[in-house]
């Protein structure tokens, strides 16, 4: 098996601009990254967070650095280009990981009301 640096992309909603709430959609998003991958935080390079612009009580990288195991993964949080008429309360994620899983085998979940992004890996990758 030949490892490669992968992106794992994903996204998902928070129900409001809370840090409770905030802190709900990180770790239900980051836990799908990594049950779905089955990945090792240890393989884990790197992690940019997005926010749209309603979304500033808590950073999520705060709330990865948190994860077990985490601690060494560079983590980043940007803002999102706003676009008018665009999804809500959104946050993004794109991992660098370490892995031998082909491209076309890795998952990337949609959640919550971010699964209309990308409808084509939502529905896909539900088995």
């Amino acid at each position: 098996m030949e490892w490669k640096v992968q992106a794992i992309r994903g996204a998902t909603t928070a129900e409001e601009n809370t840090i409770e709430a905030i802190r709900e959609a990180v770790s239900e998003l980051l836990e799908e990254v990594e049950l779905r991958n089955q990945l090792d935080p240890e393989d884990i390079i790197s992690a940019v967070f997005t926010t749209t612009r309603d979304l500033d009580a808590i950073f999520p990288a705060a709330i990865a650095r948190e994860r077990p195991r985490w601690d060494n993964v560079a983590l980043l949080d940007v803002q999102q280009m706003h676009v008018e008429g665009s999804l809500e309360r959104c946050i993004r994620i794109m991992l660098h990981v370490n892995t031998p899983t082909p491209k076309l085998k890795l998952n990337h979940p949609y959640l919550r009301k971010a699964k209309n992004l990308r409808p084509d890996w939502s529905l896909s990758q539900i088995s």
